[in-house]
């Protein structure tokens, strides 16, 4: 620290300490201390980055219907007996009377 009788002679950088005769408004050593002060005070802060837990998976609520046997399946896209890919119907689950697939739709439809 330097004594109170050199304030105007002397004074420390205020970003690394280093002693320097100020000219004129100066306040830093180099120019390179003057835009590290600047953007320590103009840096906003930043959020930190949050991360949402993945969502659960949709297929196993998801009924799936084939084009060519109109078979009806939960949570499997792929039929056996044509051997092609069935389109989603929409979200449901088996029935509780029958244990066939269903939509949602189709119930409120009812």
């Amino acid at each position: 620290m330097t004594p109170l009788s050199n304030d105007p002679v002397t004074i420390p950088c205020p970003v690394c300490a280093t002693p320097f005769v100020p000219e004129g408004k100066r306040r830093y050593c180099r120019d390179a201390c003057r835009v590290a002060a600047h953007r320590r005070r103009t840096r906003a802060e930043t959020a930190p980055v949050v991360v949402p837990p993945p969502s659960p998976p949709r297929r196993p609520v998801t009924v799936y219907e084939c084009d060519g046997c109109a078979a009806k399946q939960l949570g499997e896209q792929y039929c056996h007996e044509c051997r092609t890919f069935m389109r989603r119907i929409g979200y449901g689950g088996l029935s509780p009377c029958c244990g066939e697939p269903v939509t949602v739709d189709e119930l409120l439809d009812q």
